[in-house]
């Protein structure tokens, strides 16, 4: 395979691509939208092919308009010219000319996994499938059908329109007759919903709703029964979980699932679905399709970005980089004892602050992440040595340095990140030292950049000068690299536990400015 081949990408995890022929519904809820949201749901890749549109919502349908058989094979043909599906899985077909049209598309495209969901009537009631189309669906495309997923009533029209006479279901062993008959009329698989017949404990049909205690699907291929069960649900928020399975069930086999795989998953999938359906609209409301997706609230590599502005984070963080002590350092206002203690202090917090990176390392999985580790130590040894340079200016020796004993607010700081370094992961360690990593690379990148700022005979233009120097901004790039590498495999939960962490260190840091007097 040549590395110009479209379909072909080794960044990425190949992903199962699926053609959905089908009718659009306008609430979201069915159709063409509850088929690509099932896709995405389930990490594949959806493509379509329309064939009606529909006013429509949870209430009924108000009109349908076709969209001309020609123009939708050109759809298909289109999408097989330049991405070729792995399955195709069909909805509202809407039309006779539609499926005989489709039927022969299937011939000439050689498609071999064809999942057929055979819309007939919308759970409001609406026919969705004129009755001279249910037999050129029974002849022409039934054989070609990879997994057909009928509900009672369909599956019964399909074997009424073939002149076989189906029984009424009354107990499991019913519904698995009825997939075996639907079997005989060409597709390899069958599955027979059973939602419309709920059953007893002891599998014989609920007649009073206080009996309704099971719900089984029947699957029926290769000769043998699969019988998927599980609660009943008594919901009204049902719209669309016809298109939802099949588009979960087309899902899973494009992922290489077998049919009893593919279709069990696609059951739970959608039972879950109704099960946590948001409720949605004043009739038969919408799935929750994406029930199991946990979907991160920033993009890839934009975690610090969405840190920051967070809107609990973005106030504490202006008064960090802020701070009447910062803005002291950038106009030479800030009174020369109070620079001076916090020089002593912010050398005692260099040591806890080497001693967090290095657990880091500890806690790191990787070699690259220990190395990366090892690394930021390397800059703290570099800083500590620049630091007592700087306060032997002063008249401070490293003795008198190592002399003093920590503030509290010094001790609340570095004990609260070793803390999280013992008590959290990684990831909460790496957090709770990006104030002190990135705030000063960030409020020195201010002050650097401010023209209020003194350059000239401002005590603390060297200080500033250190934090924007090339090998604390290649620090703060390996630290924050760290941050977005992990945070992208985080759960959303996860991220907001994130976000307190951040918080509670960056209101450390302000307490850390608060120890010195500004003025």
């Amino acid at each position: 395979m040549s590395s110009s081949d479209p379909d072909r990408n080794s960044d990425h995890p190949k992903q199962g691509k699926i053609l959905v022929i089908a009718g659009s519904d306008s609430s979201g809820g069915a159709g063409l939208e509850a088929d690509q949201k099932v896709i995405a749901a389930h990490g594949c890749y959806a493509m379509t092919a329309t064939t009606a549109l529909t006013a429509q919502n949870t209430t009924g349908v108000d009109d349908i308009h076709h969209v001309p058989p020609e123009f939708v094979r050109k759809q298909i043909d289109a999408v097989f010219k330049d991405i070729k599906p792995d399955v195709v899985k069909t909805g509202m077909l809407a039309s006779a000319p539609t499926i005989e049209m489709l039927a022969k598309a299937c011939k000439d495209h050689k498609i071999n996994k064809l999942i057929l969901d055979p819309v007939m009537v919308a759970t409001t009631g609406a026919v969705l499938l004129p009755p001279e189309a249910v037999k050129d669906m029974r002849t022409l495309l039934l054989p070609q059908t990879f997994l057909v997923t009928p509900n009672i009533p369909e599956a019964k029209l399909l074997l009424s329109d073939a002149g076989k006479q189906s029984l009424e279901v009354e107990t499991i062993e019913d519904l698995e007759n009825l997939a075996r008959m639907t079997q005989e009329l060409g597709p390899e698989w069958v599955l027979i919903k059973g939602g419309h017949v709920p059953f007893k404990k002891d599998g014989t049909i609920a007649r009073s709703p206080e009996e309704r205690q099971l719900m089984v699907d029947v699957l029926y291929g290769e000769g043998r029964i699969t019988r998927i069960g599980g609660t009943y649900q008594d919901s009204k928020n049902t719209h669309g979980t016809g298109c939802s399975l099949a588009s979960a069930i087309a899902s899973n086999i494009a992922k290489g699932l077998s049919p009893v795989e593919a279709v069990s998953a696609a059951c739970q999938y959608v039972e879950a679905g109704i099960r946590t359906a948001p409720g949605y609209g004043q009739g038969n409301g919408p799935l929750n399709h994406f029930h199991s997706v946990y979907t991160l609230p920033f993009a890839p590599g934009r975690f610090v970005d969405y840190l920051l502005n967070r809107p609990e984070v973005a106030p504490v963080w202006h008064k960090f980089v802020n701070h009447p002590f910062v803005m002291g350092l950038g106009n030479g206002e800030l009174p020369l004892d109070s620079f001076k203690k916090y020089l002593i202090q912010d050398y005692l917090y260099l040591v806890h602050f080497a001693r967090a990176n290095a657990l880091a390392s500890y806690k790191a999985k990787s070699m690259e992440d220990i190395a990366a580790g090892a690394k930021i130590v390397t800059h703290i040894h570099t800083e500590m040595s620049l630091h007592l340079d700087y306060c032997a200016s002063f008249g401070i020796s490293k003795a008198e340095i190592e002399a003093t004993e920590e503030q509290q607010a010094c001790t609340a700081y570095t004990r609260y990140v070793l803390d999280v370094g013992q008590s959290e992961d990684y990831l909460g360690l790496q957090v709770a030292l990006a104030p002190c990593l990135l705030g000063y690379g960030a409020l020195a990148a201010m002050l650097h950049g401010d023209p209020r700022t003194k350059t000239e005979g401002n005590t603390y233009w060297k200080w500033i000068l250190n934090y924007v120097a090339d090998d604390y901004v290649e620090a703060v790039r390996t630290g924050r690299a760290l941050m977005e590498r992990h945070a992208a495999l985080q759960s959303p939960s996860r991220v907001e536990e994130l976000v307190k962490i951040f918080v509670h260190a960056t209101k450390m840091e302000i307490g850390f400015w608060e120890m010195f007097p500004s003025s």
